[in-house]
């Protein structure tokens, strides 16, 4: 976990809808599909790879920074969650 914690953050969830399995990240650096990735809030954390993605309700295989994307995880993320390079 402590090389974990030094890697600069991808995105910030800002949404977990548990329903379907969803986060809503606001992204800090361009992502794509494939890309592996870790979710970290405080101890816990786990690592996952993006299968899919949407920006505006779009499926798209790669997003930008700045950009809000929906991603299916496999575990609850919390709000406040931080996502970097898995």
């Amino acid at each position: 976990m402590a090389t974990a914690t030094k890697a600069k953050p991808l995105g910030k969830v800002i949404h977990f809808y548990d329903k379907i399995g969803v986060a809503i990240v606001e992204l800090a650096k361009a992502v794509k599909v494939g890309d592996p990735v870790t979710f970290q809030r405080g101890e816990q954390e786990f690592t996952q790879t993006i299968t899919s993605m949407q920006v505006e309700h779009k499926e798209v295989e790669k997003a930008k920074k700045g950009d809000v994307i929906g991603m299916k995880v496999d575990e609850v993320v919390k709000e406040g969650a931080v996502m970097v390079a898995g």
